[in-house]
């Protein structure tokens, strides 16, 4: 469905969605990139998919359908065919005796609903759809993973195979599972080997899931396989490799970085996906609350001094750092990084890959980095004492430098700064801003139900004057009034009550307060709680804040933040 410009401005500008000037550079992007504005404006994050798509149907006076939300019966789905559905833009997703719902990227055309109307002998109900919701509700026409590698296994017991055929099926096979990682969202595949089997699984939303097993036979051919697309040796079975490739899948491209280690039984392989929808994360997608979000913006705007996120791995710090990056790179702004490893090529930024091989370092690159001019810099993680020395020097010189660090809160940040021995004097006069963070699983928006607390919750809350005081502040005094939230489980969320993550955080500024404690050598903890006396929320805090509005839930705050 073509939408014209001036209908763009009109829906978008004038409302006050986005700003005249973001509009004037998305729509120069198009041109220049020769894509649609509409995917620009979502990929720049400047509005989300289903509120332009709510925004588009409102203009043409069409029903809006947000496929990703809807549980799709799959006799529902097949009453078009999956050929049809790609080609012409189409999907059915719920039928009633008077009528079927047909979602359709363009509902202004008359000859495919007429067409659909006549094959289904049964009048349509018509509704917008989004390309990106087009393409999720086209996923559920695939076999499952283990109905298509059986498919796979019944021709390799074919005793005439020829070997052209055979190594085909294996390329198929390696192309199957990273299909599959993509369409169920998966970070990371891992390929891991027993006596008998090969065990296949997906991390999905930062947990794991058994996917499927492979006869431990077929395991040489698989591993070959993925060593010969990352580039490795395929010849060498006893030390680690490190590789990467990347895989076109339906219109987009995915950044696969992959790692191979030998281990009893074999070698085993981990593959994360970086796809490009990763990418197009900014701030306030993060998941920062309003206060956070106005002291890291606050922070990011500051000429010179560091910004630290802080946090296990996988709790998202580098992706803070990429959203923090895409805000701040513009034409007149030079960022220079130094990583370990690169995980996505942004154009405009200066991106160095650290490399044992040639003995480039965190500590080298950066001296390199600091002598090609830059306005920020962002060290993928401050490792040892030399690269922390060199990032606070540059701090210091007029540079804004981003970095990670491997700490349990954001007041913990402060004193091991001091451990690797940066005079105290240098990390309150460097330090603008800690953020420490998590992932937490989202609850499923298809089948969240709200439910009174269990004793052990209510023992949880009583049992954290903090806790307590939020839950008060909100009127629940008598927690047996009190109603959280949690997802039933649906086919949406695959049964598990969760989708997608985001992050919970504590943000700590660098206040002339703290400044003193950190002069005085001060420990962590009188660190904290001068920042809680000056208004900052903790972790845990802010999960509980999450918690009552229904995004997740208590039992999730306490695995990321408690066990």
């Amino acid at each position: 469905m073509e939408i014209l410009e001036k209908n763009f401005k009109k829906i978008l500008v004038l409302p006050g969605h986005i700003s005249e000037a973001d509009f004037k550079l998305a729509k120069n992007a198009a041109k220049s990139q020769k894509k649609s504005l509409s995917d620009i404006l979502i990929n720049q994050g400047l509005i989300k998919d289903e509120q332009l798509g709510q925004l588009i149907a409102a203009e043409k006076k069409y029903k809006f359908v947000n496929l990703r939300k809807e549980k799709i019966d799959e006799k529902v789905l097949d009453l078009i065919p999956e050929l049809v559905a790609r080609s012409k833009g189409v999907v059915a997703f719920a039928r009633n005796k008077h009528n079927v719902k047909v979602g359709m990227i363009n509902p202004e055309d008359l000859e495919i609903k007429h067409l659909i109307e006549k094959r289904l002998g049964q009048k349509i109900e018509l509704y917008y759809i989004t390309k990106r919701d087009l393409r999720e509700a086209i996923n559920k026409y695939k076999l499952s993973l283990k109905d298509e590698f059986n498919n796979f296994l019944k021709r390799l017991q074919d005793k005439t195979i020829t070997r052209e055929a055979r190594d085909e099926i294996f390329i198929k096979t390696v192309d199957m599972l990273l299909a599959y990682g993509y369409h169920g969202k998966a970070s990371d595949i891992h390929i891991e080997p027993y006596s008998k089997k090969i065990m296949i699984r997906f991390r999905i939303d930062g947990i794991m899931h058994d996917a499927l097993k492979i006869p431990k036979e077929l395991s040489d051919f698989i591993v070959t396989r993925i060593k010969v697309l990352s580039k490795m040796r395929t010849d060498e079975h006893r030390s680690a490799q490190d590789g990467k490739f990347r895989y076109k899948i339906e219109k987009e491209t995915i950044d696969i970085r992959v790692s191979v280690v030998p281990v009893t039984q074999g070698e085993n392989i981990v593959m994360r996906l970086l796809s490009a929808e990763s990418q197009q994360i900014n701030l306030s997608t993060l998941g920062l609350s309003d206060k956070n979000l106005n002291k890291v913006n606050q922070a990011i705007t500051k000429p010179h001094g560091m910004i630290l996120v802080t946090g296990p791995t996988g709790s998202g710090k580098t992706t803070t750092l990429y959203a923090a990056m895409k805000t701040l790179n513009k034409r007149e702004v030079h960022i220079a990084t130094i990583e370990d490893p690169v995980e996505y090529d942004i154009e405009g930024i200066s991106q160095i890959q650290v490399n044992s091989k040639t003995n480039l370092t965190f500590a080298k690159g950066l001296r390199a980095i600091v002598r090609q001019d830059p306005d920020v810099i962002m060290v993928g993680e401050i490792r040892d004492k030399e690269t922390a020395g060199i990032a606070v020097n540059s701090a210091m010189t007029g540079h804004l430098v981003l970095s990670t660090l491997h700490t349990n809160d954001a007041a913990t940040t402060l004193p091991r700064l001091l451990n690797m021995e940066i005079e105290p004097f240098l990390v309150a006069s460097t330090v603008n801003l800690v953020i420490a963070q998590r992932l937490v699983r989202k609850i499923c928006e298809k089948c969240r139900v709200s439910y009174s607390l269990s004793d052990e919750e209510k023992k949880i809350i009583k049992n954290e004057p903090n806790i307590y005081a939020i839950v008060k502040s909100k009127g629940y005094d008598n927690l047996d009034k009190l109603r959280l939230y949690k997802g039933e489980g649906c086919k949406i969320c695959g049964g598990t009550g969760y989708q997608e993550r985001i992050g919970i955080f504590e943000v700590l500024e660098m206040s002339e307060d703290i400044k003193r404690l950190i002069l005085k050598s001060a420990s962590s903890n009188e660190i904290a709680q001068a920042a809680r006396n000056e208004g900052m929320t903790t972790m845990f805090e802010d999960g509980i804040e999450n918690a009552l509005n229904g995004i997740t839930t208590l039992h999730e705050i306490l695995r990321v933040t408690k066990e």
